[in-house]
């Protein structure tokens, strides 16, 4: 029995194969069209993108161009092809400004690249394309019944971009490269004020401006040992209960043992 249904599917889809093949090949434009959006709808998104690859210079100009053009891009987003997909609804955007389809397709180029972001180790241009897709959409549609699902995704990708710029600055900060590090979490905080990881930035700040004081040339010791002093200020006062507090308390004495002598040099 087994063997006589696998039978049977393996003459469907020969037959199928077959008659697919021959349409390709017919030069029958009209009942092309029509496979293609029936292959749409039964989910053969490969075959429905190929008929409407092969169809769709014939049909420039004509009522039929704008509905392929929808297609293709749906037919690439339903194979999971994002950053492609993307790059169809907007070149449909552009070339049917007044469609019907135009929220839709324009909400799609920002969800297709979202869908693409990758990793937040990787490169991020993706990323940032996605949220400057949905700030237009937003711009164009601001009452949409899609916005607060879409500042969900705003609010993901930012982020993920918060995560990139915390890794690579832990990086510089893990491999004791401290002057660098100063430079990247600064940036942090200043790019993403409201990051999940604002706590632990604000630690390894002072940290590597401890480190940068207590390893300097004399020259700049108190310069550097002031500029540590002043984010440990900052630190407690929005996290007077870290667990960070008392490695940062007990760094912070060495900065105030320090600094002291400079208070006994200006009373004299």
């Amino acid at each position: 029995m087994k063997n006589f249904i696998g039978f049977l599917l393996a003459v469907v889809v020969m037959s199928s194969c077959s008659e697919y093949q021959k349409l390709m090949k017919s030069g029958d434009y009209q009942a092309m069209y029509k496979k293609a959006i029936e292959y749409y709808n039964y989910g053969d998104y490969m075959r429905a993108s190929s008929i409407f690859d092969g169809i769709r210079m014939v049909f420039t100009g004509t009522s039929k161009a704008q509905t392929i053009a929808y297609y293709r891009a749906f037919c690439a987003y339903n194979q999971k092809d994002y950053e492609y997909a993307a790059e169809l609804f907007k070149q449909f955007v552009s070339t049917y400004p007044e469609s019907s389809y135009l929220e839709e397709c324009l909400y799609m180029i920002g969800y297709c690249n979202y869908m693409a972001s990758p990793k937040a180790r990787l490169d991020q241009t993706v990323t940032e394309r996605a949220i400057q897709d949905f700030q237009l959409y937003l711009s164009r549609y601001p009452n949409s019944d899609r916005k607060e699902q879409i500042n969900e995704y705003l609010d993901a990708m930012r982020d993920k971009l918060s995560y990139k710029d915390y890794l690579s600055a832990r990086n510089y900060y893990l491999r004791e490269r401290y002057k660098a590090a100063v430079v990247s979490l600064e940036n942090c905080l200043k790019d993403y004020p409201g990051s999940r990881y604002r706590e632990e930035i604000m630690y390894m700040l002072f940290n590597s401006k401890y480190e940068m004081a207590v390893n300097s040339v004399e020259d700049k010791k108190y310069e550097r040992y002031n500029a540590a002093a002043e984010e440990y200020y900052y630190f407690m006062e929005e996290y007077p209960e870290s667990r960070f507090a008392e490695e940062m308390n007990r760094k912070y004495g060495d900065i105030s043992e320090y600094l002291k002598q400079f208070d006994v040099d200006d009373e004299e």
